[in-house]
């Protein structure tokens, strides 16, 4: 006998596929078998690519890192219950920073909701705020098959930012007993649909003229790309480019900017030129916020405006005007910062070549910030809410892309995503989690409140110290362990392809 279960979940998935969509990623649960047995059919013909991951949480940012490198959405399929909740903090990164996921989250019927029924909760609204698009799709009966083509539809136009921005969608599936069923197979309607090209994002035209000279900078943040250096090469200004700005090449660039907003070069800016998201330092901030701003609209990132004094904004930025080269040259002359951190981020840097780097969004990009050469490094970090969850899994999804990934993280980031380290399911990645080994939140020590409390007392409620056995973690896990003494033997343990941690000793009391 068909379930009708199954009918609608067959044919929703073909027509994704159909659509373009390639990447599927799944969790085992009952309430969603219907999707994960349609999905497994079209894999199996080699169809779509999956991953089947054991928790959400994990599932979720690798889907994430492989839609961060393709620009394509990532389907994510779960059960109901916690197992949707599990999701929210990979959504809310892909809502704040503009990754498509399309969230496919099966669900009892409404009849269940709000009278006491097993893994039953509202998921109508679960993720408030932070999609592109909500349907609450009613279950699948003989007699009413929901719309599975315009469903497809919807959440890829949506989910690609073909009107506004890229992001998260969810459509809400509800599903009633039989719950699954041998026919119809996902591979017999998808022979029967045709095939089109996955929708693009918008393009705008778009075009502000801005007027700079020797009090102009350029600020590129979190996926400012190519633009930033363009503007600031075309007026010779010098550009702060943040390392997972996409802009940190050029002759425009500058190594420690932030030793320069120390000194009185930073009371000579009056105008700043922001591209992307910039998240990392105060000193920056502070600069916009004092400064009169014009900020290039980003499909990535959405508005910026910290300090509320944004004077006009575009999609295209062309200045008028060019600076003196005295300008730029001044900027120049601030040294990169240089200690054993600095060295360790150096190397990791400059030895990313054509591989992937991400950087977790803790002490280490920091470092980076202030040190790395210009180079066109093509590296990713987590801010759009610039937290260190799913780093690891991140980093997988990034490395499923094709052209593996090099991780460059603390030891707090990888224990808190340590349950990511499983291998169940992944095969055939070169996956390299370098880590900056300091025990503990270092980064703290950079805070006021390192200050304000005793030394105990912040050490207990910020440094963290940890003892876990990272080797013996690693070989739980199935990966690869190296914990290299020098930069050399650094440089060395890079060579090595496959599912590797690099345990790199730092300094915990001179961070």
């Amino acid at each position: 006998m068909i379930s009708p279960s199954q009918q609608f979940a067959a044919t929703l998935i073909a027509e994704l596929v159909a659509k373009g969509v390639r990447n599927f990623y799944i969790s085992p649960g009952a309430r969603s078998q219907a999707l994960a047995i349609a999905v497994g059919q079209l894999a199996g013909a080699g169809k779509l690519s999956l991953t089947v991951r054991l928790d959400e949480r994990s599932l979720a940012f690798t889907a994430l890192g492989r839609a961060m490198a393709t620009g394509e959405p990532s389907v994510v399929i779960t059960t109901s219950g916690t197992a949707v909740a599990n999701l929210h903090p990979a959504v809310l990164e892909a809502h704040h920073s503009s990754v498509p996921l399309i969230l496919l989250t099966a669900d009892r019927p409404s009849e269940l909701r709000g009278v006491g029924a097993n893994q039953t909760t509202n998921q109508v609204g679960i993720f408030a705020n932070c999609l592109r698009s909500f349907i609450d799709v009613p279950a699948a009966r003989p007699s009413s098959i929901p719309d599975a083509g315009s469903l497809a539809s919807n959440a890829i136009a949506n989910a690609m930012g073909t009107a506004n921005q890229a992001g998260p969608v969810q459509l809400n599936l509800q599903f009633v007993e039989p719950l699954s069923s041998s026919e119809p197979t996902a591979n017999s309607i998808l022979s029967a649909l045709a095939s089109s090209p996955l929708a693009s994002g918008a393009e705008h035209e778009e075009l502000l003229e801005i007027e700079v000279d020797d009090h102009t900078v350029v600020i590129a943040g979190a996926d400012a790309g190519a633009d930033a250096v363009r503007f600031a090469e075309k007026a010779k200004l010098p550009l702060f480019a943040e390392p997972s700005s996409g802009s940190r090449y050029g002759s425009s660039a500058i190594v420690n900017y932030q030793a320069g907003l120390l000194g009185p070069l930073a009371k000579q800016v009056r105008r700043v030129v922001v591209f992307g998201k910039p998240t990392l330092s105060r000193p920056i901030i502070a600069l916009i916020k004092n400064s009169s701003v014009y900020v290039a609209k980003s499909r990535k990132h959405g508005k910026f405006d910290v300090g509320h004094n944004t004077i006009a904004s575009a999609w295209q930025l062309e200045p008028t005007g060019v600076a003196s080269s005295s300008w730029l040259e001044s900027w120049k002359e601030a040294a990169g910062s240089s200690d054993a951190r600095s060295e360790f981020v150096e190397a990791v840097w400059d030895g990313a070549g054509s591989v992937p780097l991400l950087i977790g969004a803790s002490n280490l990009i920091r470092v980076a910030d202030s040190c790395v050469k210009p180079a066109t490094v093509r590296a990713y970090s987590n801010r759009g809410l610039s937290g260190i969850d799913g780093t690891v899994a991140t980093a997988i999804g990034i490395a499923q892309a094709g052209t593996g990934v090099r991780a460059l993280i603390g030891d707090l980031t990888l224990l808190h995503d340590i349950g990511s380290l499983n291998l169940s399911g992944l095969r055939n990645l070169n996956v390299q989690l370098i880590v900056g080994n300091d025990s503990g939140g270092q980064i703290f020590r950079k805070l006021e409140v390192a200050k304000t409390i005793q030394s105990d007392l912040f050490r207990q409620l910020f440094l963290t110290p940890q003892t876990v056995n990272i080797e013996a973690a690693a070989s739980a896990f199935g990966w690869n362990y190296v914990k290299p003494e020098s930069l050399a033997e650094l440089s060395e343990a890079m060579k090595l392809d496959g599912f590797v941690i690099i345990d790199y000793q730092l300094d915990s009391e001179n961070a």
